[in-house]
């Protein structure tokens, strides 16, 4: 059974950094991992994803603050963010897709956290 847990989250000043753990078990097969977060009132929106081949897409809003990266030896996807604002407060969610390209949709994404609260302020 595959497990997601988060942990890393906390409350920072806006321009502060934090970084995202997500240890995953249960499986064996290299798959596109993502973060994914959601604020009050709005939809779950995508992050950043990393593909089998570790190829990185992210959300334009987070492009040049946000790092996704994964020691697969440890089993641990990351989320480094920097320079945060206050507009990235939210449940932030890591999620693990049943394949090995990343899908379009975060429907597609079987297996998801509990997740793991950020708030900035400024």
């Amino acid at each position: 059974q595959v497990q997601l847990v988060e942990s890393g989250g906390g409350s920072v000043q806006a321009g502060g950094s934090l970084r995202l753990s997500c240890a995953a078990s249960g499986y064996t097969y290299t798959a596109c991992m993502g973060w994914f977060r959601q604020a009050p009132g709005k939809e779950r929106e995508r992050v950043a994803t990393i593909d089998g081949l570790a190829v990185t897409t992210y959300a334009d809003s987070v492009k040049g603050r946000f790092t996704i990266s994964q020691d697969k030896a440890k089993h641990t996807l990351y989320l480094q963010m920097n320079s945060l604002k206050p507009e990235d407060t939210a449940m932030y969610y890591c999620a693990k897709a049943p394949s090995f390209g990343c899908p379009a949709r975060k429907y597609d994404y079987t297996y998801w956290g509990q997740g793991t609260q950020v708030t900035v302020s400024s």
